[in-house]
């Protein structure tokens, strides 16, 4: 897959899998860890609407801010960002991988890499893209056998987006898409999703 720059203000499906298929996370505190990087490294750069953490991979649904949103927060980095998004939003991500890998080496007593490079994005096109990839990246315990329903697994967004709890996700404008929670919740249950090709959604294999 041809690797794309992450451009200021769209909307991206970033995604990825252990190297070799090895599990990322093995126990509940890899999770809780690589979460708070994630907060860490892109939370400054980024807002995220939707993601979920499997053993050996993970999805994110996000949109980088525009350059005017990055200078509201008096981003220390701000000029390196500005020239190039491969000096500036990327280095971000990789300083995420970079620290969990060197996390879990230390932790488990391995040595080299842990996630695959380049880490793999796709640009969202449209706001029915948006839409499934929502469900998408809910849908992955559940098709993985992880699960049976949403609620069961909580390593994903779906149970912060039908929570009334404060949150740094975007849980206000990904309601709006479905119009609200009873949609939302709705559109995930139905049997047969629209398919994706029918949209002209490009979607990942399985990983």
């Amino acid at each position: 897959m041809k690797t794309i720059l992450l451009e200021y203000g769209n909307f991206y499906h970033i995604y990825n899998r252990g190297i070799n298929g090895c599990n990322l996370f093995r126990e509940n505190e890899n999770y809780e860890y690589f979460l708070h990087l994630y907060d860490k490294y892109i939370s400054p750069v980024a807002e995220t609407f939707a993601w979920v953490l499997m053993r050996n991979h993970f999805h994110f649904l996000i949109r980088i801010k525009t350059v005017k949103e990055l200078n509201l927060q008096g981003f220390q980095n701000l000029e390196g960002l500005k020239g190039t998004n491969r000096n500036g939003v990327n280095q971000q991500f990789a300083n995420l991988f970079n620290a969990y890998t060197k996390a879990i080496n230390k932790r488990y007593h391995r040595t080299g890499s842990l996630f695959e490079h380049p880490f793999r994005r796709i640009k969202v096109e449209s706001d029915a893209h948006l839409k499934y990839l929502v469900y998408y990246i809910h849908h992955n315990p559940i098709h993985h056998g992880f699960c049976d329903h949403y609620l069961d697994y909580p390593w994903s967004s779906y149970l912060t987006i039908v929570s009334p709890k404060a949150t740094k996700l975007s849980r206000a404008e990904v309601l709006k898409w479905f119009r609200d929670k009873s949609n939302f919740e709705k559109f995930h249950l139905q049997e047969e999703i629209r398919k994706f090709d029918e949209l002209n959604i490009r979607l990942p294999g399985d990983l």
